[in-house]
C-alpha cells in the first residue's frame, strides 16, 4: 500500500514546452490547423498564460476561422496592448465585419477593453519580428476603410502601408488594382518611396521596374513596359505586355501572350480578367464558355469565375442571365471594377441608357484612377443628346488618360456635333496620330470609325481631297461597310467626279439595299450625271452603213450622209440585254425605259440604277 501511495503522490515527469511550441508552429506551417489548435490550448494551461502562447493560439483559432474565440483569447489575457495581438484582434473583427470595432482596435489613442494608450506596450519576444507592424496596421485600415466605401481614406491608408514598408507589394497592388490613384499620384508615390532604406542599389532599380509595370497603364497604352532581361519570361511581366496590347486594340496579339500565361498558369489572376475581355473582343464564345465553366467549377467562389460565365452571355447577345451572373461577381467582389463596367456595357447594348449610366457611375466611384467609366459615361451622354455633359465627362476622362485615342474621339465627335469643325478635325487628327505613333502591327477595326469621323469633318471644311482619302483608308481597315461607300459617294460627288459617286453608291446599295442616304444620293447625281453628259456621243470610227438601192433611193450622197449618223440594229441580230450591258460599260446612262422590260426581266417598278449597278459592278469585279 506504502508503494501504491508514493506512486499516486509523485509529480508529474516535466514536459519540455519548447518542443511543443515548436511542433505547434510546425503545425500551422503544414496547415494542420486542428492538431495546432489542441495543443496551443493544452501550452497555454502549462505555461500559465504566457502571451507568446496566447498569440499563437490565437493563430490558430483564426486559422481555422474561429474568429470570435480568438477576440476573446486576446481581451481576457488583455494583450491588445501588444501591437501585435492588436493587430490580430482587429483582423478577426475585419473577418466577421465589424469595421467600426476593427478601427476601435487599431487606433491606440481610443479605449478598449479597459486598455488605454497610457498603459504600457506589451513586448512578445517571440512575436516582435522585423517587418513593421505599422505596415500591416495601416494596410489593414486601407482594407476596413475600402469595405465601408471610404474611397479617399483607404487609399491614404495603403500609401502610408506602402511608405513604412517599400517591399510590402499588397498596398501596391491595392492601389493600382482598384484603380485608387491616378496615373500622376501613381509616379508620385513610386517617387516618394524609401526603397533606399531597405534595399540596395542594384535591388532598387529591380523593385522601381517591377512596380513600374503597375502603374500608368491607361495615360499612356503606347509606351513600352519597363522590362529586366532577367524578368523577361516571368507571368507578371507578360501580363503587364498583353495588358498594354490590349489597351492598344491589339487584341490577337495580346491573346497570344495570354495564352502563353495561362499555359504556365491557368489560374493567374492578373492574367484572367485580360484573357477573358480578349475572348470577348475577338468573339471567342466557344472558348469562353469552356473557360467559364472550369473556373466555376473549380472556384465557385471567385469573382473572375463568374465574371467569365457573365462575359460568354454578353458576347452571345443574353444581356439578362449576364448581367444576373455579373450581379454575383461583384457581390463577391465588391470593388471589382471590370464587372461593373461589363455590367453597364450590358445595358447599352439594349439602350436602357438610365441603367447603364448608373452602373458606370458605380464603377466610376470605385475607379477613381480609370477613365474608362467616364469614357462610357459620356457616350451614354451623348446617346441621349446631352452634348454638354457628354463633353464634360470626356474631358475628365482626358485629365486620367490624356493620351487615350478613344477619348480624343469621342470628344472630336461632340464638337462636330456641335458644329465646331475646326476643334473637332484636331482631336480627330491627334487621335489618328496616336494610334499611327502606337507601333500596332495590326490595326483594328474599330479605328475605322475615326477615319470616317475625320474624313467628314474635312468634308465639311472644304477639304475634299482630304476626306476622300480618309475614306479610302477606313475601308481597308473595315472593307464592306455600305455607309463608308456612301460616304465616299458624297465626297466624289463634291468633286465632281460623278462617275466614280455612282460607282461608289452602287457598291453601297450591293451592301445594303436599304440604304436609304445611298438611294437618294444616288438619284442626285444621276440627275447631274445626265444633265453634263450629252444623249449622243459621237464617235468618227463608226462605218458607213450600206443600204439597199431599194431604201437608199437614187441619192447615193444623201444616203450616204444620213447612214453616217443612224446606227439602227440589226434584223438578223436584234437587240438584247447582254448587248446593251455589254456596250454601256464605263457610259452609266442607260435608263429602264430605254429596254424592253421582257428582255431584261425587271419589273416596271424596278429603277434605272438597279442596271446601271449591274454595269458598274461588272466593271468593277475582278
Amino acid at each position: 500500500m506504502a508503494e501504491v501511495d508514493d506512486m499516486t503522490t509523485s509529480p508529474p515527469p516535466p514536459i519540455n514546452l519548447d518542443k511543443l511550441r515548436s511542433r505547434v508552429k510546425s503545425y500551422i506551417q503544414r496547415h494542420h490547423y486542428k492538431a495546432a489548435v489542441f495543443w496551443a490550448d493544452k501550452i497555454v494551461t502549462l505555461g500559465n498564460g504566457a502571451a507568446s502562447d496566447v498569440y499563437w493560439q490565437a493563430q490558430c483559432y483564426y486559422h481555422t476561422h474561429q474568429y470570435h474565440r480568438a477576440i476573446l483569447l486576446l481581451n481576457t489575457h488583455k494583450l491588445t496592448n501588444n501591437p501585435s495581438c492588436r493587430y490580430l484582434t482587429a483582423l478577426c473583427h475585419y473577418e466577421i465585419g465589424e469595421y467600426q470595432a476593427a478601427l476601435d482596435v487599431l487606433d491606440p489613442t481610443t479605449d478598449n477593453n479597459n486598455i488605454t494608450h497610457t498603459q504600457p506596450i506589451i513586448n512578445v519576444p517571440e512575436i516582435d519580428d522585423t517587418m513593421p507592424i505599422e505596415c500591416s496596421i495601416h494596410l489593414l485600415k486601407g482594407y476596413i476603410y475600402e469595405a465601408s466605401d471610404n474611397r479617399a481614406l483607404a487609399a491614404e491608408s495603403f500609401q502610408t502601408a506602402a511608405q513604412e514598408d517599400p517591399l510590402c507589394f499588397e498596398a501596391i497592388h491595392a492601389l493600382t488594382q482598384h484603380h485608387m490613384l491616378t496615373a500622376k499620384e501613381e509616379e508620385e508615390l513610386l517617387s516618394s518611396l524609401p526603397l533606399s532604406d531597405v534595399c540596395s542599389e542594384n535591388e532598387v532599380a529591380i523593385v522601381k521596374t517591377v512596380y513600374e509595370t503597375r502603374i500608368n497603364k491607361y495615360s499612356s497604352p503606347n509606351q513600352p513596359v519597363p522590362s529586366l532581361p532577367t524578368l523577361a519570361a516571368n507571368a507578371d511581366f507578360i501580363t503587364a505586355q498583353a495588358e498594354k496590347l490590349y489597351y492598344n486594340c491589339n487584341y490577337a496579339q495580346c491573346y497570344r501572350l495570354t495564352q502563353e500565361v495561362l499555359k504556365k498558369d491557368p489560374y493567374h489572376t492578373d492574367c484572367l480578367p485580360i484573357h477573358i475581355s480578349c475572348l470577348v473582343e475577338l468573339k471567342q464564345s466557344n472558348t469562353l464558355f469552356l473557360l467559364a465553366h472550369k473556373m466555376v467549377d473549380l472556384y465557385p467562389e471567385s469573382a473572375i469565375a463568374w465574371f467569365a460565365v457573365g462575359c460568354y452571355y454578353y458576347l452571345i447577345g443574353k444581356n439578362e442571365p449576364a448581367r444576373r451572373y455579373l450581379t454575383k461577381a461583384t457581390t463577391l467582389d465588391r470593388v471589382f471594377g471590370p464587372a461593373w463596367i461589363a455590367y453597364g456595357h450590358s445595358f447599352a447594348a439594349e439602350n436602357e441608357h438610365d441603367q447603364a449610366m448608373a452602373a458606370y457611375f458605380k464603377a466610376a466611384q470605385l475607379m477613381k484612377g480609370c477613365h474608362l467609366p467616364l469614357l462610357y459615361i459620356g457616350m451614354e451622354y451623348g446617346l441621349t443628346n446631352n452634348p454638354k455633359f457628354a463633353e464634360k465627362f470626356f474631358k475628365e476622362a482626358l485629365e486620367i488618360a490624356p493620351s487615350d485615342p478613344f477619348v480624343l474621339h469621342e470628344l472630336g465627335v461632340v464638337a462636330f456635333s456641335n458644329q465646331e469643325y475646326i476643334t473637332a478635325e484636331v482631336y480627330l487628327r491627334q487621335a489618328v496620330s496616336v494610334v499611327e505613333k502606337s507601333g500596332v502591327i495590326m490595326v483594328s477595326e474599330k479605328w475605322a470609325a475615326l477615319l470616317n469621323n475625320l474624313a467628314h469633318t474635312c468634308r465639311k471644311l472644304a477639304k475634299y481631297d482630304e476626306a476622300l482619302h480618309f475614306h479610302q483608308q477606313a475601308l481597308r481597315l473595315c472593307p464592306g461597310v455600305s455607309s463608308t461607300y456612301s460616304a465616299m459617294g458624297l465626297v466624289q460627288s463634291l468633286l465632281s467626279d460623278f462617275e466614280g459617286a455612282v460607282v461608289s453608291l452602287h457598291k453601297a446599295l450591293s451592301l445594303s439595299r436599304d440604304d436609304t442616304t445611298a438611294t437618294t444620293l444616288l438619284t442626285t447625281v444621276m440627275e447631274q450625271l445626265m444633265t453634263q453628259t450629252p444623249a449622243f456621243q459621237g464617235d468618227d470610227n463608226i462605218p458607213t452603213l450600206d443600204l439597199p438601192c431599194e431604201l437608199g433611193g437614187t441619192d447615193t450622197t444623201a444616203t450616204t450622209n444620213t447612214s453616217s449618223e443612224l446606227t439602227p440594229a440589226s434584223t438578223t441580230d436584234p437587240l438584247t440585254d447582254t448587248h446593251v450591258l455589254a456596250s454601256s460599260i464605263g457610259q452609266p446612262m442607260m435608263h429602264s425605259s430605254d429596254v424592253g422590260d421582257e428582255s431584261l426581266g425587271h419589273t416596271d417598278s424596278q429603277s434605272s440604277a438597279l442596271i446601271i449597278e449591274d454595269m458598274v459592278m461588272d466593271e468593277q469585279s475582278p
